[in-house]
């Protein structure tokens, strides 16, 4: 059971985010994030989109920095993969 977080490299809002998974359990997930101050509103269906500015501070409390090809292919293996077809 591990939380996994990608490189801040996806622009939006005048910002680059990353991405914040579980390889296990979106129940792990949640907690990670409450306890590390990310709001419930950057849940989105199986990941959370965290500003670059809280990455370092993420890894310090025990977030995986992986590339985002290892984080996708962990979150597919998890089954907590929602696809972009599914997103509707």
């Amino acid at each position: 059971m591990a939380i996994l977080i990608d490189d801040p490299r996806w622009p939006a809002h005048g910002r680059l985010w990353a991405h914040l998974i579980s390889d296990s359990k979106l129940s792990e997930l949640h907690a990670f994030a409450a306890a590390n101050g990310i709001p419930p509103r950057s849940f989105d269906l199986d990941h959370y989109d965290v500003p670059d500015e809280a990455h370092a501070r993420l890894v310090a409390a025990g977030a995986n920095h992986v590339d985002g090809h290892e984080l996708v292919r962990r979150l597919i293996a998890s089954g907590l993969r929602v696809r972009a077809r599914d997103r509707r």
